[in-house]
């Protein structure tokens, strides 16, 4: 959608001055007289300064930092000194520090950064700026008199936000991959303590800690966390001795966080909810075509692409006494499904072949995972009379998947399932490691709102990567398990995890080639398995050309593409299901996404099958299921414990 900054007098809580900018990310930052604004231009590589007067915000001057994307500079963090003469800024695709001279507008330096760069701020007496490096495990000292060789403190995984002490003294600092504040004394450059920020403490990942604020007297320390929905509040007025004393409940996806006054502001990424899109995308219209190519945002919110529904949020609380605190701390945790002892044991009803406790042996000895692309329930499956299905929205129904529908009228409907992630971009590492980091989730929207960057996911780029997947944790436990296709990229493996563990001719992503030549390359490598007895018990297969190309010319149509989707699945099932194996095995067929259609329940909502001796027959089950379910339910059967919070705490099938 349009990207605005908003202008707020805080002194009423409204709304003044909203001005569209082209391109936008992380970097804000006033001069020191709040007569002009700073922001950083996304990938369009400049820095943008707004004239502040009578309450609006005027386009005055840019500053340069070098050619438009496919130019790869990116800003994010920015700050600017006390006499408003010199402007720093860092950034996170050439991982570097932009020194600017405001008089002339000119780069006066630029120096090189170890890792990507999130936030730069400066030291009270300006002598020091400190720096985050995003993609690494530390923060950056340089030296503003001399500009020697820049000092590395060591943090927590993912380092962003950062806030200092009026006294300078002491550097909180946010850890997004391990859900920690990193609390750095800089009189000794070293950190002399970790705060766990989850609402359970020594919890996997999944909490993603990105945002950081102190209260005005340096007492309170509010940590945002991202995919906990909440603020974490801790007693920092002994550094180093710190007390935990609750939680605040944030809107979805809180980013950041202010305090003035005495009242917390809060951004929630992705507001408050999700929400039905029953005029989504409709990859068979000529109308969709141009929306696609042009990258037209405001034609894409028209179609409620899944991308342009969240409406950011901004939460204005007053700080709160400690009783109003202990409400506060009771609704986070009643609205935090995950527990710790989810860890171990999960909500399995008994006698079920699905173990209730890791490490529990399963009769089912295989699984074949199928990832395919970008349906909605309503879409494919809205037809079946027995589901909750809107049959206006249907456009892949049974005329082109009679497998699928075969699939789930005689094995189970799953009528209640929905995908973690938005896109593909987040949903491969959803699929595959039950969580997208905050990397990813920052940056999928400039590439897929047309504003430029890359797809960095499945493996491309490694500050986009979860700190485990499925198969790490396949390798960690002594569990034999192999790829097709899956964060695979041109017959070579994106991860360590994957080397030797693919099939080497087995055909990735290309729409150019059919699924049904894909089952034919799956066959010809598991045939060779079944003969030397070395079927792997954890076998990934990607058939994603459900995804369609839409209306691009010299393409298959989006009905063949469904259509050859769904004969490759159904020949995958039945080679299966004539193979010796098939006694102790379970096929498991999800969506990474939900993005390219309409759904009248919710715009994550897609579709999901199973198959297996073990698997129900001619069964609807209307339990809300989720992608980190099928983890979960895969991990259960493979004795491996949950990777993150999210399939720790999510149902098994």
């Amino acid at each position: 959608s349009d990207q605005s900054i908003e202008l707020i007098d805080l002194t009423k809580n409204v709304v003044v001055d909203s001005i569209t900018i082209p391109k936008s990310w992380y970097g804000l930052a006033f001069s020191s007289d709040n007569k002009f604004l700073f922001a950083s231009g996304g990938n369009d590589n400049i820095i943008w300064k707004y004239e502040i007067k009578n309450y609006k915000l005027k386009p005055i001057d840019s500053i340069i930092l070098g050619e438009k994307y496919p130019n790869k500079i990116s800003p994010t963090g920015i700050t600017v000194n006390k006499n408003s003469t010199v402007l720093y800024v860092v950034t996170k695709d050439n991982n570097s520090l932009y020194i600017v001279d405001l008089r002339t507008n000119k780069i006066t330096d630029k120096i090189k950064l170890d890792g990507e760069g999130y936030q730069c701020i400066l030291s009270p007496d300006e002598s020091k700026l400190y720096i985050s490096c995003w993609g690494d495990k530390k923060i950056l000292i340089f030296n503003t008199q001399n500009k020697e060789k820049l000092k590395a403190i060591h943090v927590g995984d993912h380092p962003n936000e950062m806030c200092l002490t009026k006294d300078g003294k002491f550097l909180f600092v946010a850890n997004s991959m391990d859900n920690t504040c990193s609390v750095v004394d800089l009189t000794k450059n070293e950190v002399i303590e970790t705060l766990d920020a989850a609402v359970y403490p020594n919890s996997p990942i999944g909490s993603t800690t990105n945002a950081v604020a102190l209260s005005e007297d340096d007492r309170r320390l509010y940590i945002a966390n991202a995919d906990n929905n909440c603020l974490a509040v801790w007693d920092v007025s002994k550094p180093g001795k710190s007390t935990h004393l609750g939680f605040i409940p944030t809107g979805w996806y809180p980013t950041n966080l202010k305090v003035i006054n005495k009242t917390l502001y809060i951004t929630n990424e992705k507001g408050f909810y999700s929400k039905a899109n029953p005029k989504g995308p409709n990859p068979a219209s000529e109308k969709e075509k141009v929306i696609y190519q042009k990258g037209d945002n405001t034609k894409k919110e028209k179609v409620e692409y899944i991308g342009g529904l969240f409406r950011g949020t901004l939460s204005i609380i007053s700080e709160p006494d400690i009783k109003t605190l202990a409400d506060y701390t009771k609704l986070v945790y009643e609205n935090t499904p995950f527990k710790k002892s989810q860890m171990q044991i999960s909500d399995v009803e008994a006698n079920n072949p699905i173990p209730k406790k890791v490490g529990e042996s399963s009769p089912i000895k295989y699984i074949f995972y199928v990832i395919k692309e970008n349906r909605t329930y309503d879409q494919v499956l809205g037809d079946i009379a027995k589901g909750n299905g809107d049959t206006n929205l249907v456009l892949f129904g049974e005329y082109y998947t009679p497998n699928l529908h075969k699939l789930a009228n005689e094995y189970v409907l799953l009528d209640n399932f929905y995908c973690d992630a938005e896109v593909s971009a987040d949903g491969h590492n959803w699929s595959m490691g039950a969580y997208a980091n905050d990397y990813l989730e920052k940056t999928w929207p400039t590439s897929y709102g047309g504003r430029g960057g890359d797809y960095e996911a499945e493996g491309r780029r490694a500050i986009a990567n979860n700190k485990q997947f499925i198969w790490d944790l396949c390798k960690a436990n002594n569990v034999s398990y192999r790829s097709y296709g899956e964060f695979i990229d041109n017959w070579k493996a994106n991860i360590p995890a994957l080397e030797g563990h693919f099939c080497q001719y087995f055909t990735g992503w290309d729409m150019t080639v059919q699924d049904t030549t894909r089952f034919y390359q799956w066959q010809r490598d598991f045939d060779s398995l079944l003969q030397a007895n070395a079927v792997p018990q954890f076998n990934v297969i990607r058939m994603g050309n459900d995804h369609t190309s839409g209306l691009k010319k010299g393409e298959f149509t989006p009905f063949a593409c469904v259509a050859d989707n769904d004969v490759a699945v159904g020949m995958l099932v039945d080679y299966l299901s004539h193979s010796p194996i098939w006694k102790e095995s379970v096929v498991l067929i999800l969506e990474d996404d939900a993005q390219n259609g309409p759904d009248h329940v919710d715009a994550h909502r897609s579709t999901a099958y199973i198959a297996g001796p073990y698997v129900k027959r001619n069964f609807v089950d209307h339990t809300p299921y989720t992608t980190s379910s099928f983890l979960r339910t895969m991990e259960l059967i493979l004795g491996l414990p949950p990777m993150t919070q999210y399939d720790a705490a999510a149902t098994p099938l």
